[in-house]
């Protein structure tokens, strides 16, 4: 089983560069950042977790931008999203962003995509909350009629693009209805959304990874329906705090990487919970 992690980067925790080059060095698989633009004091939405949101949610380095400096200092470490909230972007900008970080680092880009829970940072961006999903899929077409090998049109009903002229492509091939890099959608189960996992990704990326021996059937009948080969669905648990017995039980279930959370914390910190971590590689 493949060992990533994710972390809350920000102004104040280790760095992008120092926490790459020891991640490959000790053999972890991939580091994978979240994003949230700006946290609006005044907010109504509840922290999904319960609580106090914590500070590092409005603290947040600019994933990719981390991401690029990440890939500079490493040469096999896998680098990913989780989760870019597609709706707050200009799809035409993010499939430049996402296409240069792909081609940058040789194809090691994984976008894990969501469609975000803070309603008062998506009403910043003019995302209508009921509509975002469908925003999301429309604006995930645009950004593959842009990483085809031919030029394309997209006229979606929220966004569209000319047939154009857009380099570098994805360094990574398409694959069925999938065009770009390694596509992960986060988010709960449900019809909708893996319905979308099915039309345009290659697989789910279920935080925490609760409830999956219920979940992984109703994912797989659904990406089946959709004409998708069964071997190629990849699910990959995200923001885990690891125990031997859940990782065996993920490993039960064919699951081949999971990404585990680490403190948004200095060097030092991150560093001991990284050697903790080493048991399970």
């Amino acid at each position: 089983m493949r060992i990533a992690v994710t972390i809350f980067l920000t102004d104040e925790t280790i760095t992008p560069t120092a926490l790459a080059r020891e991640l490959e060095q000790r053999g972890y698989a991939g580091l994978y950042l979240p994003e949230h633009t700006h946290i609006p004091v005044e907010r109504v939405t509840p922290y999904p977790a319960g609580g106090e949101l914590p500070p590092e949610y409005g603290r947040t380095l600019d994933p990719f931008v981390a991401l690029g400096q990440a890939a500079a200092v490493t040469e096999r470490l896998g680098l990913g999203t989780g989760v870019t909230l597609v709706a707050q972007h200009d799809p035409i900008d993010l499939a430049k962003q996402v296409a240069t970080l792909d081609h940058l680092s040789g194809g090691r880009f994984t976008l894990g995509l969501g469609f975000g829970w803070n309603v008062e940072e998506a009403a910043d961006h003019g995302v209508r909350w009921r509509t975002r999903r469908e925003l999301v899929r429309d604006r995930m077409a645009l950004m593959r009629a842009l990483w085809s090998e031919e030029p394309l049109a997209h006229d979606g009903e929220f966004a569209s693009v000319r047939a154009s002229f857009a380099h570098p492509k994805p360094a990574q091939k398409p694959r069925g209805p999938v065009v770009g890099p390694r596509t992960l959608v986060g988010g709960a189960a449900g019809p909708t959304l893996f319905a979308h996992i099915g039309e345009y990704a290659d697989g789910w990326l279920p935080i925490g990874g609760r409830g999956l021996s219920e979940s992984l059937p109703v994912l797989r009948a659904a990406w089946t329906d959709a004409g998708r080969d069964p071997a190629a669905l990849q699910v990959v648990p995200y923001a885990v705090l690891p125990t031997p017995g859940k990782l065996a039980h993920y490993a039960g279930l064919g699951i081949e990487e999971v990404v585990l959370q680490l403190p948004s914390a200095g060097e030092t910190e991150v560093l001991r919970v990284l050697d903790a971590y080493a048991a399970f590689l």
